[in-house]
């Protein structure tokens, strides 16, 4: 990787917890971005002590949170799907489980399921659900899974380039690997700009193209064989930003933007999120 200190891409701002200000840096030839500066592992934890991160927790206090269930719920369903499309049925690690609910479905249609989570919050209530965990994925064998799935987790991990190695290493010989990310050369990234909800900052250390995958996990030796677009990403990523940009929840303006940008990316196919299908070809 290719970072300057003097390529910066944008300027953002943390405003779900601290209020803090972060550079992004531009790596010309991946296309990707890092959030500068990285917080420590032990700085990091205090960026997600928020009620309001949605994936730690089942909340559904607000009507957004409430319409954030009822999306996730087709969500789980499509995923499902689309692990069942390139990869047939057997074992599943899901990293970044949250409270589970991925994984319990994928039980439910006959996977061999196993989560890993850091947050000990998210992770006891998926253990109430029946979801197994490991505790770290240096406690997996080689070639342990069919399927590997991170669900919008990529770009929370600290060393990207190792966390790949790993995926290679324990997928199995052929075995798929399934990554979501935002992509911040959507149109609800550029409309919004540093206030675009997807950034996240700090708590996503590193922000994704196209070409920043196929080629972080081509340099591995897997392939990227489908890219899939996240279409109800781009309305939850807009009423976000609406309320980072002027302080309230506007669902109607969200709502128009989050179409516009599907529309758009109807023709160019860069969509607020992708799910990028990859293939472990390297034995």
């Amino acid at each position: 990787m290719n970072f300057s200190a003097n390529n910066i891409f944008i300027r953002v701002k943390d405003y779900s917890v601290s209020g803090e200000e972060f550079e992004l840096l531009l790596d010309d030839e991946l296309q990707l971005l890092k959030t500068n500066p990285q917080p420590t592992a032990e700085a990091l934890s205090r960026y997600y002590e928020s009620d309001d991160y949605i994936s730690h927790t089942d909340g559904k206090r607000t009507l957004f949170e409430k319409a954030y269930h009822i999306v996730k719920q087709k969500a789980l369903r499509d995923k499902i799907a689309i692990v069942e499309k390139y990869s047939k049925k057997g074992t599943l690690l899901d990293i970044g489980a949250g409270t589970g609910d991925f994984l319990v479905t994928a039980n439910n249609s006959g996977w061999n399921t196993t989560g890993i989570e850091p947050s000990g919050k998210a992770r006891s209530i998926a253990v109430s659900k029946g979801v197994k965990f490991q505790d770290d994925l240096a406690e997996i064998t080689d070639n342990s899974f069919d399927v590997v799935t991170m669900w919008h987790v990529l770009e929370h991990v600290p060393d990207v380039e190792m966390q790949i190695k790993e995926l290679r290493r324990i997928a199995k010989p052929d075995g798929t690997i399934i990554i979501a990310v935002p992509n911040f050369k959507s149109y609800d990234a550029k409309y919004y700009g540093r206030h675009w909800a997807a950034y996240d900052v700090p708590r996503h250390l590193w922000h994704f193209s196209k070409t920043a995958i196929e080629k972080l996990f081509g340099r591995e030796g897997m392939e990227l064989i489908k890219v899939l677009p996240m279409k109800f990403d781009s309305f939850y990523v807009s009423l976000l930003s609406e309320k980072y940009k002027t302080g309230k929840m506007s669902f109607v303006n969200g709502f128009l933007i989050g179409m516009r940008s599907n529309l758009k990316a109807a023709k160019n196919n860069e969509y607020s999120s992708h799910i990028y299908i990859i293939k472990n070809t390297r034995n």
